[in-house]
């Protein structure tokens, strides 16, 4: 089978959370079964062996496992980017507006030098805002942010467009349909 089909049908819907009218895409199933763990990890491993990023950066918190591992994998190093109130070093931060409201997002002051060229990776690309916020954290620290990642992008919520119109190479691995 192939690898996208595969991870595709391994997402569970959840319908009306955490709202109603929502549908929910749960990856937590794809974490659960080895192999399609293993098929997902391959597909941003191979996609990123020869770019040789110098980190990998997750959003919190899904994007810090996917991101973990392929950091591992590639050999380089994982920063995480938290939400507020997590980091317990100097940190700068990032507020911005998600489909329920707003949220902030912070790195350590010294998590990337100034020219690190990084992937930015998280599990779903919905209205882009998280995945924003992050971009604009990395390069307040002087980072080239080469691709925003995630395993899902709803493109009916225009967060894919988004970000490639403010001048980010995205790529994704699955698409759904609605919310």
């Amino acid at each position: 089978m192939d690898p996208r089909t595969l991870i595709k049908q391994t997402i569970r819907t959840v319908p009306d959370w955490p709202e109603p009218g929502v549908m929910f895409r749960d990856i937590t199933p794809l974490l659960a079964q080895p192999r399609v763990f293993r098929v997902l990890i391959d597909e941003f491993v191979h996609r990123y062996f020869d770019t040789r990023p110098d980190a990998i950066t997750g959003l919190d918190a899904r994007g810090f496992i996917i991101g973990a591992v392929v950091a591992y994998e590639l050999n380089v190093g994982f920063v995480p980017i938290r939400k507020k109130g997590k980091l317990p070093f100097e940190t700068v931060a990032e507020t911005y507006e998600l489909e329920y409201g707003n949220a902030t997002v912070e790195m350590h002051t010294d998590a990337v030098q100034p020219g690190a060229r990084v992937v930015l990776i998280d599990d779903l690309i919905a209205t882009g805002g998280t995945m924003m916020a992050g971009k604009r954290l990395l390069e307040r620290l002087g980072a080239t942010v080469i691709e925003g990642a995630a395993i899902v992008d709803l493109p009916e919520l225009g967060g894919s467009k988004k970000l490639r119109d403010a001048g980010l190479a995205v790529h994704t691995l699955v698409e759904f349909d609605g919310h």
